[in-house]
């Protein structure tokens, strides 16, 4: 609009040496480039950016491309969400198997797009020209394969698995971070024997947000990861342990005091070991190790780290040149020097990880999917650096209402959010943590049948959400609200593997407990330990009044997975569910 308006009135800043021009450029450049299209797919580019100015990255380049659903399904889905009464479901159906999700069988394998061969004869044009041809390929293949409407979500964006392909290519030991509530929707096998069997180089899983999940489920998906893949090495990692919400509502986290920031994430050790472990010492990894400890001392009673001990970091930001006409490299830490490639799917944590690994914010942090806009390079020592990938999504046969409340797809971009809340409120005791009232009736209580809709309306009754012009419900505000509480971890949603009920006991009785509940940061029942609020909040404001838009987006600085609901760590059938969601104060409505 401000281009068209400077054209309108002739001004001189709308000629083609402007701002505006270059802008104009940009967007010129990214059509041109634009290979996610394929004949049989329509796309829906999500997350645009403001234009770029002359000689700046362009932050549309890696956004979001995803499949457009048809208006006669997301209308379904709105109908549906109306009619369909809300049933429980049990605890056995949140039990779910990798290879339901990734099949193996021959001819239903979903492979991910791959690189195709080259060499140093081809200039830039062509090695990009054939890239895009073997990508558009394998759409059409996939697609052709799979029914309309059977796969999930996945990237169509060639620019963001360009990225994916360098960091494989220039990385010794690859860490693949995912969300410990639900692994399986974020390990693709595919990807993991590629980078075994065909590079020839280890994944360290980094089961991240571990503060999420009961201690003995966390135990149960290492050991069912590390049963499926013999070869993978498993780490729990978390950010900010002992930092729980007091509230679901509540924006501003509690923490204890001297346990807040990047100094004190709880994992970096184990990446250390894990690493050490692999490179069998043909890399000096003790600058890596005096640094975490150099990290730890260096944060101050009040959790912020003194100047004196922040360590430097030199970054890189590497340029596409460099990236695209670089080999698979044959030889493993060159220059004695372990290249670590992080990757995962959108909002699973990297880039709290990355923090966590410098000691120091370096890269901002979103609830946002596709938040990170370019590849980085990280140099942790002189022997130690990281390479930072955008996240993509790979294509698969979840759920996509899981999808959404796992973060894989932008909340706020969403035309119907109604069927996934339908799905978390099949799933959580939502009536005993949100305090709902049936939009019929005054009273609280079970004996009503709920929908989808009628708990987006409750919900928008009790937060007062209204419409601007009727003073109606917000239902769809209140959607998107449940959905970010979800997002976030405030209502949590844990998955589990399979067999995991059968054997509850066992995990709540395993040696290794105790490692996972230091690692969370846990207290031991009994304990007075107080706990302060964040800075800016005051402790004797009203508890409304602290609630109040805890579910609005806020800045993209907001930090990355750091809902931490309150457990209780009670044994019994249903310690996964109610004590995981028992996190609202009885005096919430009051």
């Amino acid at each position: 609009m401000q281009v068209k308006r400077e054209r309108k009135r002739g001004e001189p800043g709308s000629g083609p040496s402007s701002r505006n021009a270059s802008v104009e450029r940009g967007m010129d450049r990214e059509r041109q480039s634009d290979t996610s299209d394929s004949e049989t797919t329509d796309v829906r580019r999500i997350n645009q950016q403001p234009g770029i100015r002359e000689g700046r990255y362009d932050p549309n380049r890696f956004r979001l491309h995803f499949e457009k659903e048809s208006r006669d399904e997301v209308e379904r889905r709105k109908k549906l969400a109306r009619e369909k009464v809300l049933d429980q479901m049990l605890d056995k159906d949140l039990e779910v198997d990798i290879n339901d999700i990734y099949p193996t069988e021959k001819g239903q394998r979903l492979e991910f797009p791959r690189r195709p061969p080259w060499n140093y004869g081809m200039n830039r044009e062509e090695l990009l020209k054939k890239e895009e041809k073997s990508y558009r390929e394998y759409l059409n293949d996939l697609h052709s394969r799979n029914p309309p409407g059977s796969l999930s979500h996945f990237e169509h964006n060639l620019e963001t698995w360009r990225q994916l392909w360098r960091v494989l290519e220039m990385s010794d030991v690859i860490l693949l971070i995912v969300d410990i509530r639900h692994p399986v929707l974020q390990f693709p096998p595919a990807l993991y024997h590629y980078i075994t069997g065909e590079l020839q180089k280890q994944v360290v899983v980094v089961l991240n947000k571990a503060d999420l999940c009961p201690p003995p489920l966390v135990l149960a998906w290492t050991h069912y990861l590390q049963t499926q893949f013999p070869h993978l090495h498993c780490v729990c990692f978390t950010s900010h342990p002992g930092q729980p919400y007091s509230t679901v509502l509540q924006k501003k986290r509690m923490r204890k005091k001297g346990t807040c920031g990047w100094g004190h994430a709880g994992g970096p050790t184990h990446i250390l070991k894990a690493c050490q472990e692999i490179t069998a010492g043909k890399v000096d990894l003790s600058s890596w190790e005096k640094k975490i400890q150099r990290d730890a001392v260096a944060m101050g009673s009040e959790g912020e780290q003194s100047e004196e001990g922040a360590d430097s970091v030199l970054v890189e930001h590497q340029s596409d040149v460099a990236m695209e006409m670089s080999s698979p490299s044959q030889e493993l830490y060159k220059d004695g020097v372990l290249t670590l490639g992080c990757i995962g799917f959108p909002n699973v944590g990297k880039s709290s990880v990355l923090n966590s690994l410098v000691g120091r914010k370096v890269v901002s942090v979103s609830r946002t999917p596709g938040h990170t806009k370019y590849f980085q390079t990280y140099y942790l020592t002189p022997t130690v650096k990281l390479c930072d990938c955008p996240g993509l999504v790979f294509p698969s046969l979840v759920n996509k209402q899981l999808q959404i409340l796992a973060g894989i797809y932008p909340v706020s971009q969403l035309q119907e959010p109604y069927s996934s809340v339908g799905y978390l409120c099949e799933r959580t005791p939502f009536l005993s943590v949100l305090k709902l009232r049936h939009p019929s009736e005054r009273e609280q209580g079970p004996e009503h049948s709920w929908t989808a809709w009628d708990v987006c309306e409750a919900w928008a009754e009790r937060r007062g959400y209204k419409t601007a012009k009727a003073a109606r419900n917000d239902v769809y505000r209140a959607a998107n609200s449940l959905l970010r509480l979800a997002v976030d971890g405030r209502l949590c949603l844990c998955l589990r593997p399979p067999a995991y009920n059968d054997q509850r006991e066992q995990w709540e009785s395993h040696p290794d407990l105790a490692e996972i509940i230091a690692l969370q940061g846990r207290k031991e029942e009994g304990t007075g330990e107080r706990e302060e609020e964040e800075e800016g909040e005051s402790s004797s404001e009203p508890e409304e009044e602290r609630d109040r838009d805890a579910d609005d987006d806020g800045d993209d600085d907001e930090d990355e997975g750091f809902g931490h609901p309150a457990v209780n760590e009670r044994k019994g059938p249903t310690s996964l569910t109610v004590n995981m969601f028992d996190v609202l104060r009885e005096n919430e409505c009051e």
